[in-house]
């Protein structure tokens, strides 16, 4: 068998409760070097009989999971931390070739990858319940405790953007709590999540606690529908989350989706190190990361002088190779997105935009989009009120700092938002007021710790991730009274 590199064994097959089945329903998904082009693997897509023995044996597993102990689950997930930080460099280069992710962040990536599995080890071995207090009226002269019990099995679908921390933050989570998973990566960067299946395998975690099949959207229905999922765990479009949701049933749901992320820079605050900031978080990874900077709003006693300096950032940036270690910007993850944020950008120049920086593609054969500032933006243009998911950002001048919030809050999202300023009246009105899962002060909305509670409102989606509010998510209490 080919390698991948050094210590990954390539995977051209679905693991269904313990086996690598290279056979499935004659279509395939064909894993492309994101910048290069070239093939990296052909995976068969699965049956619709191997999903149903995959949700089988998820459902079967559970007795072993509750055998476990909280420490046996915690040993686990500490050996398959080790294996991670063993294999650090060629997962990192695992990434940059079927995400076209940046070295340098495809590297950040595993390090966070390895403080996820760590933290959810952690996290096994302090969560439990709690003390009910009810010793009055009806209550008097009894105790009441909860604890938490497993859902049972999880479905986990995942996006390209993180192809192997953002699986573990549902693995990592349902691992500690003893929750079986089915996992449908996504297409156009698998091979990480086979890569995670086979250090699973390692580690002896039970056969058929944990299953990968790449599938066509039929197959993919059929986990997210199946009575016997308790859960469905899902990161990516808000489009394809909400459907899901309609058609899921019953089971609980947690649903990560999009953002069109906001930044407001105030006056008195380090403009400098504001346009530094915002200038990555705009395009880090060519922008392909749902809390990405999208809209920038200045107050207008800074704007000009913003603005230059903003300017003058991104013509800093380096776009091109993810392998070299000088690029930020790589490659967009195929032709139709590529294709869709070129046409986005061209609607709005149409209808007004002026071009800052960029505007156009850089080296079109290899999908890779110069880092592109627009202003004077409709706010219908998609730019603006969609979620560009590319190296796009809109900045626009508003009056003051209370008008920098209405202007924020006037999205279908509601992610995370961030916000540069030193007054302290102002960092708390915004807490108050941003219509979003959090506020990150001075630093751009890409901020994100795996420990934290992450999520969002409105169509940025439902639930919280982040180990132990996954965890949360994935068990129910239950009250016992004496």
């Amino acid at each position: 068998m080919s390698q991948l590199a050094p210590d990954i064994p390539s995977r051209t097959a679905n693991l269904i409760n313990g086996e690598w089945l290279d056979v499935g329903d004659g279509h395939f998904t064909v894993v492309l070097d994101k910048y290069h082009g070239t093939e990296m693997a052909r995976l068969p897509h699965a049956t619709s009989a191997q999903m149903e023995t995959a949700i089988a044996a998820a459902s079967a597993s559970r007795l072993a999971l509750a055998e476990m102990s909280a420490g046996d689950r915690s040993a686990r997930l500490e050996a398959l931390a080790d294996l991670l930080q063993q294999r650090d460099e060629a997962l990192a280069r695992l990434i940059v070739a079927e995400a076209g992710k940046p070295i340098g962040y495809a590297r950040a990536e595993i390090a966070r990858c390895i403080s996820t599995v760590r933290t959810a080890a952690a996290e096994a071995l302090r969560f439990g319940g709690e003390v009910v207090p009810m010793d009055f009226g009806a209550g008097r002269g009894r105790t009441a405790f909860t604890r938490r019990f497993p859902v049972g099995v999880v479905a986990a679908i995942t996006p390209f953007n993180f192809p192997l921390n953002l699986v573990l933050h549902k693995v990592a989570p349902a691992m500690a709590v003893g929750c079986p998973v089915v996992l449908k990566p996504a297409p156009q960067a698998p091979l990480c999540s086979l890569a995670l299946a086979g250090m699973l395998q390692e580690i002896g975690w039970p056969a058929g606690a944990f299953s990968v099949l790449v599938c066509g959207i039929p197959v993919a229905e059929q986990l997210v529908t199946d009575t016997r999922v308790a859960m469905l765990s899902f990161t990516g479009s808000d489009s394809v989350g909400w459907h899901l949701k309609r058609i899921c049933g019953k089971k609980k749901v947690a649903l990560e989706l999009g953002g069109n992320g906001s930044v407001v820079i105030d006056h008195g605050t380090d403009l400098a190190a504001a346009a530094k900031a915002v200038a990555m978080g705009a395009n880090l990874y060519a922008g392909q990361t749902c809390i990405s900077t999208q809209r920038i709003f200045a107050v207008a006693s800074v704007f000009d002088e913003f603005r230059d300096l903003l300017v003058r950032e991104y013509e800093n940036l380096v776009a091109g190779d993810p392998s070299d270690d000088s690029v930020t910007v790589g490659p967009v993850i195929d032709a139709h997105h590529f294709a869709r944020i070129s046409d986005w950008v061209a609607e709005a120049v149409r209808d007004g935009a002026e071009v800052l920086a960029g505007g156009s593609a850089t080296d079109a054969a290899r999908h890779v989009f110069a880092p592109t500032l627009l202003t004077n933006v409709a706010r219908s243009a998609r730019v603006s009120c969609s979620e560009v998911f590319g190296p796009v950002a809109v900045l626009e001048r508003v009056e003051n700092f209370e008008a920098a919030l209405r202007a924020v809050n006037d999205s279908t999202y509601g992610l995370q938002a961030g916000v540069f300023t030193h007054h302290i009246r102002h960092m708390t009105l915004a807490h108050e007021q941003l219509e979003v899962g959090a506020v990150i002060i001075n630093s751009a909305p890409g901020f994100r710790v795996d420990s934290m509670p992450y999520g969002g409102v409105k169509d940025s989606g439902l639930g919280r991730e982040g180990l132990r509010y996954a965890m949360e998510e994935m068990t129910e209490p239950r009250l016992l009274v004496f």
